[in-house]
């Protein structure tokens, strides 16, 4: 079974960065997708973006292209967040989450029945300003 663990977050000054880390165990994590999520307190879940375990597609919403980079080190059985210029509106609970298929990380949030199978448990970031 796929677990997945979130770290690295934190409290940041706005302009800086950070990056945060999802670390999977499980057999079979090598055929999973990889999502980053977000959720600030009383709004909805909001996708960051997606990638391929084998790095050969990964999809940014529009609304969020540009300061935000999905990496993996396969090796390590790590999918990384990169933030960068962080700005107060970031906060929130940063989430990975897996799936055999790419689609359903992409349109969790747009379709409920669509759910990725597995979660981490979150890591906070918060940005002063």
């Amino acid at each position: 079974q796929v677990q997945l663990v979130e770290s690295g977050g934190g409290l940041v000054q706005a302009g800086g960065s950070l990056r945060l880390s999802c670390a999977a165990s499980g057999s079979t994590f090598s055929t999973y997708a990889v999502g980053w999520f977000r959720q600030a307190p009383g709004k909805e879940r909001e996708l960051i973006g997606a990638t391929k375990w084998s790095g050969s597609s990964t999809y940014y919403p529009d609304s969020l292209k540009g300061r935000f980079i999905i990496s993996r080190d396969n090796t390590k059985n790590t999918v990384y967040l990169q933030i960068t210029s962080l700005k107060p509106e970031d906060t929130a609970v940063y989430y990975c989450a897996a799936d055999p298929k790419l689609h359903t990380l992409v349109v969790h949030t747009t379709d409920k029945n669509m759910n990725p199978e597995v979660w981490g448990q979150g890591t906070q970031v918060t940005v002063s300003s």
